[in-house]
Parts: C-alpha cells; structure tokens; sequence
C-alpha cells in the first residue's frame, strides 16, 4: 500500500531503478545555467506573459465594446509568444525570469519550431502533459527545451 501511495516513482526507485536528474537524457547540467527551468518559474513566466496581453488586448479595444476580449488576449498571446521564442528564444515573461526556449541540441529554435510550439501552447493539453524531463509535448513536438539562462 505504501508505494501505491508514493507513486511509481518512489516504488521503482526502491527496486533500485535510477531515473537521474531532470535534463540528464538531453546531456544539459543539473544546476545552474543551461539546466532545465524549474516548473514553477515556467509557470510564473506564462502567467506573466498572460497578464501582459490582456492589458494588451485591452488597450486595443478600449474604444470597443469589451466582449470578446478574452479571444483578443489569446490571439495577442500567440503572437508574442510566436515572435518572442522565434525572435530571441523567450517571450517578455521567460526573460524576466531568465528563461530561454532553445533546441534539445542547444542551437536557437528557428521559426518553424516556434510556430508548432506556439500552436501547440494555444491548445493548452500538449503543454501540461510531461515527460520524466518536464518537457510538455509542445516542446517535444518542436524539439525544444527550457533552459535557465
């Protein structure tokens, strides 16, 4: 009952099983920069990134009538996300937090790569579903990674 409980994580690691550090397989270092983002500040980054389109959609309709600005906010953030990681590998919120997408062999992720991304990121279930490496399949799909910079 109790390695039901801990999850088959902790049960295969005590048959001995070694799943390694998060980014071991990719061959990025385990701690400082160039490691995977942590979780959490890829999340803080996105909620940053959110924030900051809606204030934009909502500044580019102000003189409108305000429904629909929630679809205004979505496409404003698939365009900044597109022209951020495309750009310079990092949308306003990564940067801020010192995050950058690039390719799993460390090379810059070119327009292509970012737009399966971004599309990806905009159905919102490839980007919550991980691997053992924290990548979503919207960075798998596009062949990317998170790195702390």
């Amino acid at each position: 009952m109790g390695s039901w409980l801990s999850g088959p994580r902790a049960a295969a690691e005590k048959m001995g099983v070694d799943f390694g550090y998060r980014g071991e397989r990719l061959g990025l270092p385990e701690e400082g920069p160039g490691s995977i983002a942590p979780v959490g500040r890829r999340i803080a980054a996105i909620f940053i990134d959110w924030i900051l389109c809606v204030l934009i959609a909502y500044a580019l309709i102000a003189h409108r009538d305000l429904h629909g600005a929630e679809n205004w906010a979505l496409a404003v953030f698939g365009v900044v996300a597109y022209i951020g990681v495309a750009l310079v590998g990092a949308t306003p919120g990564k940067l801020l937090l010192r995050l950058r997408v690039v390719r799993a062999d460390g090379r810059r992720l070119g327009p292509g790569g970012a737009l399966i991304r971004t599309v990806l990121l905009l159905l919102v279930i490839p980007a919550v579903v991980w691997d053992r490496d924290t990548r979503g399949l919207h960075d798998k799909a596009a062949k990317a990674v998170q790195i702390r910079i």
